[in-house]
């Protein structure tokens, strides 16, 4: 099986996650990078994100090439914002939703306090998919780590390996 990790990662924790999980399964990795940066400091970095999140927002993408067929699995990976997943990965689904269809799907998310059991569903409800291949969250892995995050961040890419 081959995947592909599609991220978007402000503060570096997502990526993180990507760069275990793409160590442990050998998967393809994705970085969006939206045109216009997100502020990642201060109030505007809460303002403005949560903003474009909370108006489903969908910014531009720097250009980026993928062939999608050449994939059994997608793996999406976001910091949460808002209770939601990050607008960049809005953007790239919609740009690539019929190339997604039928497709397995994984996903993790990466919080500083809650929401990402509605930002999953929030994301399998744009997909249009009932559940997920997988799918786990983690709490500030790369700011506060520790052995247990990054056991469960092994586990996670264990259960990606079976799947």
């Amino acid at each position: 099986m081959k995947d592909l990790i599609v991220y978007y990662s402000l503060e570096g924790n997502t990526e993180y996650v990507v760069n275990r999980i793409k160590e442990k399964t050998g998967a393809d990795v994705l970085k969006l990078v939206p045109k216009k940066a997100y502020a990642d400091k201060g109030f505007a970095k809460f303002v403005w994100g949560g903003k474009s999140a909370m108006m489903s927002e969908k910014p531009k993408l720097q250009e980026y090439e993928v062939d999608l067929t050449k994939y059994d699995r997608v793996i999406f990976g976001f910091p949460v914002w808002a209770s939601t997943f990050t607008p960049p990965i809005r953007t790239f689904i919609a740009e690539n939703m019929a190339a997604l269809k039928g497709m397995k799907i994984a996903a993790f998310a990466c919080q500083t306090a809650k929401g990402a059991d509605q930002a999953f569903e929030k994301l399998a409800k744009y997909l249009g998919i009932s559940s997920f291949d997988a799918k786990a969250s983690f709490l500030d892995p790369k700011l506060i780590p520790d052995e247990k995050k990054d056991a469960q961040i092994e586990a996670f890419g264990d259960l990606l390996t079976i799947g």
